[in-house]
C-alpha cells in the first residue's frame, strides 16, 4: 500500500513505532494519540521541537490501514507513516486466514483464534520493521509482549512503553479481580454480575499458542518501561488511575480523552441527509443509538429496541445506525431485519441508517439529547466529551464496567435488564428519563457540567502530559 505522507525534509526527528492490536477500538486512540503528539510537539515554544517533531510509524495490516484512508483527510501530517505488518498464515491446526481477515472488524467469531495467532507469528516480520526503521522506542498495545521484547533485543536508545486504549477503571478490574470476583476490590459501585464475571473469565483464560490473554497483559504490563499511558484523564477517572499504578507499581500517564474530532470542511458524501434531518428537530430531542463497529444485536434484541423506541415518547426522535456481521448490508435488509412496518411507522420522528454515521458529528450536534450505547471506551468517551447523556446497553467485557463507572459519574442511566435480556419497556423508560422527563434534568446538567470541565483543563494538561512523554520517549 502506497502512504500519502510526502517525504520529510531535514534532520530526522525522534521516531515512534506504534503497533496496535487488530481492532477499531484500538487503532483509533492509537491514531489519536500519533496526532496529538505531532501537533503537541509542532507548537511547542521550543525551536528545537518545532525543527524536529516527533515521527509516528504507525504499524497495522493492510487491510486496518486502508480503512483509516477513509476515515482521514487526504493527507496525513508527513510526521506520520503508515507501515505495513504483513501476517504469515496461522500455524497449525488451524487453517487459513484470508488478508482481508487480518482485522477484527466484520471477523466471524470462530475466525478470532486464527487472527490471534497469525499476529503472534508476525513477530519475526515485526523485528524485520525495527531492523530496517530503526525508531527510537515502541509503543505497543497489551496482547503483544513479543514487541517490546524484540525493542529490547535491539538495544534501541528509548525505552518500550505499553498504550493502554481502556479505561483504567475497567482494566483495574479485569487484570486484577475478575478472577476473584467476590474477592476483596476497593470500588464496590463496580461490582458485576457473576453472569458477567463468567464471560470475562472465559476471555481471559482464552489461550493462543498455549498462553493465556491474561497472561499476555500482565507480561505486557511488566515489559513497558518507564511508564504505562492509558486513554483517560483524572477528571473521569483519578482515583481508578491512582489505584491502578498502585497495582502496577508503575507511573501511568493518563494521555486522553482521545477521540477523532471532525475537522473543519471534513465531511463525506453520504451524511448530509443525517445532519439536514437533525438541523429540522427540537434542541436535546433526538436519541441516538450505536453499539459499534463489532458488536451486533440479535434478531430478537432489534425488535426489542425497535419496539423500544415506538413506546417512547413522540417528543423524542431518533437516529438508530443497525450493522450486521460480516458487513452484510446487501443480503441483509432493514425492511427483513426490523418488525413488519416499523420503518413506515417512524418515519416522521426517526432515521434508520445501514452501516456508517458521522457519530462524533452526531454526539455535537445540538438536537442529540441523548446517547444509547453498548458503553465500549471510545463511544463512552466521545459522549462524556461532547456532554451527551448515555442510556446504557452494556453487552460485554469492559462494557458493563464502563456503564456502572459512568452511572457513578452521574452522566447516565442503564437499561434495566429482566433475566438477563433488554426489554422494550425498560428502553423506552430509560429514554424517556434522559431526554424529556424533568427527573432527567440531574443527569442532563451532570453531562455538561464534566464536559465543560474536561475542556477547560484539556489545554493544561496536553502540555504536562507532553512535558512527560518528551521525557519518556527522550527529549
Amino acid at each position: 500500500m502506497d502512504t500519502p505522507n510526502p517525504p520529510i525534509t531535514g534532520p530526522r526527528p525522534r521516531s515512534i513505532l506504534m503497533l496496535p492490536w487488530l481492532a477499531h477500538g484500538h487503532i483509533s486512540p492509537f491514531l489519536e494519540l500519533a496526532k496529538k503528539l505531532i501537533s503537541s510537539s509542532s507548537s511547542s515554544s521550543s525551536s528545537s521541537s518545532r525543527q524536529n517533531p516527533f515521527l509516528i510509524f504507525f504499524c497495522s495490516t493492510p487491510v486496518n490501514l486502508a480503512s483509516l484512508q477513509t476515515l482521514l483527510p487526504p493527507h496525513l501530517p508527513p510526521s506520520i507513516q503508515f507501515v505495513e505488518l504483513h501476517l504469515p498464515p496461522p500455524p497449525p491446526p488451524l487453517g487459513p486466514l484470508p488478508p482481508c481477515f487480518h482485522t477484527t472488524r466484520h471477523l466471524p467469531p470462530h475466525l478470532m483464534p486464527s487472527l490471534k495467532s497469525a499476529f503472534d507469528a508476525a513477530g519475526p516480520a515485526f523485528s524485520d520493521l525495527l531492523d530496517a526503521l530503526k525508531p527510537d522506542t515502541v509503543v505497543y498495545d497489551f496482547l503483544q509482549p513479543w514487541a517490546p521484547r524484540a525493542a529490547r533485543e535491539r538495544g534501541l536508545p528509548g525505552v518500550a512503553s505499553l498504550f493502554l486504549p481502556c479505561g483504567a477503571a475497567a482494566k483495574s478490574f479485569l487484570t486484577f479481580h475478575s478472577m476473584d470476583p467476590d474477592g476483596e476490590y476497593p470500588f464496590q459501585s463496580l461490582r458485576v454480575e457473576r453472569g458477567e464475571c463468567d464471560k470475562i473469565m472465559q476471555f481471559v483464560h482464552s489461550k493462543t499458542n498455549g498462553v493465556r490473554d491474561m497472561d499476555r497483559a500482565l507480561e505486557s504490563i511488566r515489559r513497558s518501561e518507564g511508564a504505562i499511558l492509558i486513554n483517560t484523564c483524572r477528571e473521569i477517572e483519578g482515583k481508578y488511575v491512582d489505584y491502578l499504578a498502585e497495582l502496577f507499581g508503575k507511573e501511568v500517564i493518563t494521555v486522553g480523552p482521545l477521540i477523532q474530532e471532525p475537522a473543519e470542511g471534513d465531511a463525506r458524501d453520504d451524511e448530509g441527509e443525517i445532519m439536514g434531518w437533525l438541523e429540522g428537530r427540537e434542541r436535546g430531542s433526538v436519541v441516538f443509538l450505536s453499539f459499534g463497529s463489532e458488536c451486533f444485536l440479535s434478531k430478537e434484541e432489534m425488535e426489542e429496541v425497535a419496539r423500544g423506541l415506538e413506546l417512547a415518547s413522540e417528543e423524542v426522535g431518533f437516529v438508530w445506525v443497525v450493522r450486521f456481521p460480516g458487513g452484510d448490508t446487501e443480503r441483509v435488509s432493514l425492511a427483513e431485519a426490523l418488525p413488519e412496518g416499523f420503518l413506515e411507522r417512524t418515519k416522521d420522528r426517526g432515521m434508520v441508517v445501514q452501516g456508517w454515521a458521522p457519530q462524533t458529528k452526531i454526539l455535537m450536534h445540538s438536537s442529540t439529547g441523548g446517547f444509547v450505547t453498548h458503553c465500549g471506551w471510545s463511544s463512552t468517551l466521545e459522549a462524556i466529551v461532547f456532554g451527551v447523556p448515555i442510556i446504557a446497553m452494556p453487552m460485554h467485557l469492559d462494557q458493563p464496567l464502563n456503564a456502572k463507572l459512568v452511572a457513578d459519574l452521574g452522566v447516565s442511566v442503564e437499561v434495566r435488564r429482566e433475566e438477563g435480556r433488554f426489554r422494550r419497556e425498560e428502553l423506552a423508560k430509560a429514554i424517556e428519563q434522559v431526554v424529556v422527563q424533568e427527573g432527567g434534568e440531574k443527569v442532563r446538567r451532570r453531562a455538561k457540567e464534566l464536559s465543560v470541565r474536561i475542556r477547560e483543563r484539556q489545554e493544561e494538561e496536553t502540555s504536562a502530559v507532553l512535558k512527560k512523554l518528551e521525557q519518556l520517549f527522550g527529549e
